[in-house]
């Protein structure tokens, strides 16, 4: 099990404070192997990743708060594929869907990632969390 699994189960039931927050520090990034930038409630954790060209990134959101990993199209390489959660193939769409229907938006535990396949620098944003100044960077290298 997971240790974010095992502290959501032990909040849910219902065991002291006391308790939690015992565990408290083995959760969030870092605590799992398993992605590469967690969401916390006001950010992205870490807000710069520097990967190598063909990798995977995964995000989880590890907040209570609903988040987005949405790119900027004027903040990625040319030849670069347009990503976001959600699968939208541009921004403007992406924007649209989360006005609309809150599309694209990742709940506590969600995962999206995105293989990098052309290096440059990939700028992104959480949308509902925007003007909080919830955005980040992936840099990918040759």
């Amino acid at each position: 099990m997971h240790r974010r699994g095992l502290l959501r189960r032990v909040g849910a039931a219902g065991i002291g404070v006391g308790a939690t927050a015992a565990l408290a520090g083995c959760a969030g990034v870092g605590g799992d192997p398993d992605y590469d930038v967690g969401m916390v409630a006001d950010g992205y954790r870490p807000a710069e990743l520097t990967v190598s060209v063909g990798d995977t990134v995964v995000w989880e959101n590890t907040s209570s708060r609903t988040h987005t990993v949405t790119a900027y199209e004027g903040g990625i390489p040319d030849d670069a594929e347009y990503f976001a959660s959600g699968g939208y193939e541009n921004e403007p769409t992406a924007r649209a869907e989360w006005t609309s229907e809150f599309g694209g938006g990742l709940e506590t535990g969600d995962r999206f990632s995105h293989a990098f396949e052309v290096p440059g620098r990939y700028d992104y944003v959480c949308l509902p969390h925007e003007t909080g100044g919830m955005y980040a960077t992936v840099f990918v290298e040759e």
